[in-house]
């Protein structure tokens, strides 16, 4: 079983800046595509940015040129770097990944979540 750990939440002002991590621990062959996904209060969950193995990268439009998504596939890990951070960008932030199994099966699972807000 994988398991993602996420971290670097937290209360922030507007204009401000924070990093989430996450990093998958357990047994598996492989973490394949990463990414961060958000759920604000009333509101469905929402894909935040995607990366691939390769690192190749995908974002929503709300966040293109203020978040930046990397990995470091050698620690299991990805980030989130948001800048330039606004009251609408308070959620819930989760971390989900493509899991190949020791068995070569592919699976998605997902983080416990970290709650980011953004207020003065």
């Amino acid at each position: 079983q994988v398991q993602l750990v996420e971290s670097g939440g937290g209360l922030v002002q507007p204009g401000g800046s924070l990093r989430l991590s996450c990093t998958a621990s357990g047994r598996f062959f492989r973490i394949a595509d990463m990414g961060w996904y958000r759920q604000a209060p009333g509101k469905e969950r929402e894909l935040v940015a995607t990366i691939t193995s390769g690192s190749s990268t995908n974002y929503a439009d709300s966040v293109k040129g203020r978040f930046t998504i990397s990995r470091d596939n050698a620690k299991n890990t990805v980030y989130l770097q948001l800048n330039s951070l606004k009251p609408e960008d308070t959620a819930v932030y989760y971390c989900n990944a493509e899991v190949i199994s020791t068995g070569f099966n592919e699976y998605r699972t997902w983080g416990q979540g970290t709650q980011v807000t953004v207020s003065s």
